[in-house]
């Protein structure tokens, strides 16, 4: 090895610096590759290398964050210069984001569900605003339709989570199944000012009225006896269905969804979180318009068909005499052979269809964390489709490709045997071992090694490959020789040059010696699974983790109870 000395100098700057960048941590492989860019000839002594790192970043990590400063400034080493991110595609302004002194944004899921890649969209939109103007980010549950959306209890959590997964960062959290006061309040204020009034019209009659662009009888009944009607409601003594409190409107507006809207009607279901403490709950359009009032949000970022919500809330804000928030509207997102809607997933799991709300079949992002796409494909995905009013249409092709290329060079590769078969070789001349590299990319992380000889002829082949093969055919074994096949399960040894391979058009199949690999089946996107082995150095690693099995595809593996599972991400 070259002067142990210097090498241990220069691994002491690079220590230096990388704990400096991430606050009095050094990374003892982060400091080994540095060396190693610095002065490739270090690879020729790789093991000492990455000792005397993981030596030295032990040192750094001891010393505490003010002292490592010091020894860092004492040998004029600093923190590594950030290279400019490269913004591949830059949102457009906010409108008329100068009259605000803080841009404040939202985002509003009914936990009905877990949040999938379609409303994903409002969420990393909301996020890339605040940071981009420095502003404030609302997380807001409407959980306010016990019945008609009841609140799954789990899917709060599993939300926030995902979130979490996905880099959105919210300042403030609110739940609108704890703000019904609030409700109520605003509700009889509305009252109060003639804005909303209480139908106790049959439903059939209301609309056949609305349609006609006629006022029902209620509608301009004194706030006196509005104000009687509420409390009735409120009481208990107008049962469910026999009265809702609706907005007033323009009741000659173009769109009869828009006139009268309902703003509050009885619900005597249990919600999960508080169960029947109140039995009058407000309507999507009531609660949500009001919350975006009170928490002061600037810009809202929705999908086109809130667009005639935007209508319907403007004239509470007018009976208010509220400004209301700019609203950016863009088009449905869609994926190509993916259900994204939320009562038809929710349906699949009531019936058993689908597992959970992770089931590789889905599109929801706690899915596709289970498959190990990375939150920054999810993100990436959602800048590009921007806030563009048109519709977008995504295939999963593009989605395999972003995360490909993001995991390619992180993820160690291995051997995995999909739904395995025996294959005895003969005719093996003499032992031979193949050299597997965990990533071509990273000499450093080292290989894996096989062997094969006459003695130990028999290998391990995935049954797909074979089955391809007649007698006669020709393959090659990765990283090793060229087999002809004799006979089903059969073949013999025919040269070890590649040039060979070519000229046989022979196929390249990995393989494993008999006896080598760990059970390991793999969970594919249709639900079924390979059952296969795996090179057992990749359960050593730490688990959850994502690999690229060699000519398999890239597969995310967890611990579960004494065995392992992967969920294949994509090829």
């Amino acid at each position: 090895m070259a002067d142990p000395e210097a090498i241990r100098a220069a691994l002491l700057r690079h220590a230096l610096s990388n704990a400096i960048k991430y606050g009095g941590k050094a990374n003892p492989n982060a400091v080994a590759g540095m060396a190693f860019s610095e002065d490739p000839s270090l690879k020729a002594n790789t093991k000492d290398v990455f000792r005397l790192a993981a030596e030295v970043a032990s040192e750094v990590n001891r010393m505490g964050l003010d002292a490592i400063k010091a020894k860092a400034e004492s040998l004029g080493v600093g923190a590594p210069k950030e290279k400019p991110k490269q913004v591949e595609r830059i949102l457009p302004a906010l409108p008329n984001a100068s009259k605000f002194k803080v841009i404040k944004v939202r985002f509003a899921p009914n936990p009905d569900s877990v949040i999938h890649l379609g409303n994903t969209r409002a969420a990393l939109l909301s996020d890339e605003y605040a940071k981009m103007y420095g502003g404030s980010f609302v997380l807001r549950f409407e959980d306010t339709s016990p019945s008609i959306k009841p609140p799954q209890a789990e899917a709060y959590e599993i939300i926030r989570q995902d979130l979490k997964w996905l880099g959105v960062h919210w300042d403030e959290e609110a739940i609108q199944s704890d703000r019904l006061p609030i409700y109520y309040d605003h509700a009889r204020r509305l009252i109060e000012l003639g804005g909303a009034y209480i139908c106790t019209c049959k439903a059939e009659a209301f609309r056949a009225l609305v349609t006609q662009k006629k006022p029902c009888p209620c509608r301009e009944l004194p706030p006196s006896e509005q104000l009687e009607r509420w409390g009735r409601m409120l009481s208990g003594k107008i049962r469910r269905g026999g009265a809702v409190m609706r907005v007033k409107t323009d009741l000659e507006h173009p769109n009869p969804a828009i006139r009268d809207w309902p703003a509050m009607r009885i619900d005597t279901a249990s919600h999960p979180r508080i169960g029947k403490k109140y039995r009058v709950w407000p309507l999507y359009n009531f609660a949500s318009g009001i919350d975006d009032h009170l928490m002061g949000i600037t810009h809202i970022l929705r999908g086109k068909e809130h667009e005639v919500n935007m209508h319907r809330q403007k004239y509470m804000y007018r009976h208010f005499g509220w400004d209301y928030p700019e609203a950016i509207h863009y088009g449905r997102l869609k994926i190509v052979g993916t259900v994204l809607s939320k009562s038809k997933i929710r349906a699949g799991i009531e019936s058993g269809l689908y597992t959970d709300w992770s089931d590789p079949r889905l599109g929801t992002i706690a899915a596709l964390r289970r498959r190990g796409f990375v939150p920054e494909t999810i993100r990436r995905l959602i800048l590009e489709c921007g806030v563009r009013p048109s519709e977008a249409t995504i295939s999963w092709e593009n989605v395999d490709a972003i995360n490909r290329k993001i995991l390619d060079p992180l993820v160690k590769r291995y051997v995995y045997i999909a739904d395995p078969v025996a294959f005895e070789i003969g005719g093996i001349p003499k032992a031979f071992t193949a050299k597997v590299a965990l990533h071509p990319d990273h000499p450093e992380w080292g290989a894996r090694e096989f062997a094969v000889s006459p003695e130990s002829p028999i290998i391990s082949l995935p049954s797909g490959d074979m089955a391809q093969l007649k007698k006669g055919s020709a393959f090659r074994l990765m990283n090793l020789f060229n087999v002809e096949v004799t006979r089903a399960g059969r073949g013999r040894f025919v040269s070890e040059d590649v040039a060979d391979a070519k000229r046989l058009g022979a196929h390249i199949i990995q393989w494993m010696p008999q006896g080598l690999g760990a059970p390991l089946n793999v969970v594919r996107p249709d639900a079924t699974a390979h059952q296969g082995l795996v090179d057992p150095a990749a359960l050593g690693e730490a688990m959850p983790s994502s690999f690229q099995f060699y000519r398999y595809g890239f597969v995310r593996v967890y611990r579960e109870g004494e065995g392992f599972v992967g969920y294949f991400t994509h090829g």
